[in-house]
């Protein structure tokens, strides 16, 4: 995930950085896999389910579904906050951008979806509750509250040429690193010669700030503009390709540990960074998880970087899930209310990340460039979620 240069917190996949989660886009980014914080207990409601069973189809009962991260208990679909007022156009096309990969049970149910393109919400609405069972998301321990927070895709200004201006290089995956593979660490990557030798020619571009380059990392993926010989600037996406094997470290939480600062916004953490130049290092290499990138054109039709289940994300629409509560390119109701904003709509399960885990727990994707860093840096709120389920 970050996805950069004018950045806010957020963990492109998402991850714990500043307070806030991260999409690794995979992991991040796949952008990776680093342990996150648990949930943090919340206040808000959670709907109860209605005395009597729901009924999959026919007379037969909706059984409860386990699974390894969550239990999935059938409900009503009455149950679902704000159902009738959503506007499904953007949920629609994210689903069908999943449906490209559907895999048991969907292929039936989206091949049948793929028809309803040019309906109105009220017939999609009838047709999900005609071939759809809604299930409330719990975890093992029947705990039905959890944690939203977000992610966006950074954009930042990169050089080709490294100079005292822009002299931190963003790389490609060395010649010889295998999946895997645990590799040198950040500190090791920034001070051992065989390490830079290593990467000898591996440098796509530079970045100006070595912070905006680490939460670019954090992120997982993000868009570049270079400026060109005529003084245009064009665009190009890093996308997630590899990582250097060791466990995601969050520098708020180093920050916190060592009594230095309790704001882990990314605002927070950069202004201590700007108070302390003389530990910036050493508040980088606590984290010594590095991810390599791939360079990608941005075309016109894009969306947004490619999620964990490989389809382009659409912002306000995808989300980041744990795959052992929810499989990817599964619809999902999420119902959250907070300071930053208040969401009761359809989103699909399109990615995951490093903090990502656990069974009420989704990164919400919200775009790309500043305002969505402004938002994404900011959002951690209560959160519940309903799968909707092949019957």
């Amino acid at each position: 995930m970050r996805v950069v240069s004018r950045w806010v917190c957020v963990i492109v996949g998402s991850v714990w950085l500043f307070g806030c989660a991260v999409k690794l886009s995979t992991p991040p980014a796949a952008p990776p896999g680093a342990p996150a914080p648990k949930p943090v207990p919340i206040t808000a409601p959670v709907a109860e389910p209605a005395a009597a069973a729901p009924v999959a189809s026919g007379n037969a009962p909706a059984p409860t579904i386990n699974r390894a991260a969550s239990r999935w208990v059938p409900v009503p679909w009455s149950d679902l906050p704000g159902w009738n007022a959503d506007s499904l156009g953007s949920a629609w096309s994210a689903w069908m951008a999943s449906c490209q990969r559907a895999v048991s049970p969907w292929a039936g149910v989206c091949a049948d979806a793929r028809g309803l393109g040019a309906s109105s919400d009220a017939d999609k609405r009838a047709w999900m509750q005609r071939r759809l069972q809604v299930y409330r998301v719990e975890s093992l321990q029947g705990e039905a509250q959890g944690l939203l927070t977000a992610y966006f895709e950074p954009v930042f200004e990169a050089r080709r040429s490294r100079s005292a201006d822009y002299p931190v290089p963003l790389y490609q995956p060395p010649a010889k690193l295998t999946k895997g593979q645990t590799w040198y660490s950040r500190k090791e990557i920034d001070t051992l010669p065989q390490a830079q030798a290593a990467l000898q020619g591996r440098v796509i571009a530079y970045m100006a700030d070595p912070l905006d380059a680490l939460a670019l990392q954090i992120q997982g993926s993000g868009r570049m503009e270079i400026r060109q010989a005529d003084g245009s600037m064009r665009q190009s996406r890093l996308a997630y390709a590899a990582n250097n094997g060791h466990p995601y470290q969050s520098v708020g939480t180093w920050l916190i540990e060592q009594g230095l600062s309790k704001d882990t916004t990314w605002p927070g953490i950069k202004a201590w960074a700007a108070r302390n130049p003389a530990r910036v290092n050493e508040l980088l290499w606590r984290n010594p998880r590095v991810i390599f990138f791939q360079e990608e054109a941005v075309t016109i039709e894009d969306l947004g970087p490619r999620g964990a289940q490989g389809v382009p994300l659409t912002a306000g629409r995808s989300i980041a899930v744990d795959p052992a509560s929810i499989p990817y390119g599964t619809p999902v109701w999420i119902s959250s209310s907070g300071a930053q904003t208040g969401l009761h709509k359809l989103a699909v399960a399109q990615d995951t990340g490093s903090a990502i885990t656990g069974a009420v727990r989704a990164d919400y994707f919200v775009g790309s460039g500043q305002a969505a860093g402004d938002l994404a840096g900011r959002l951690k709120q209560p959160l519940q979620m309903w799968v909707l389920w092949p019957q």
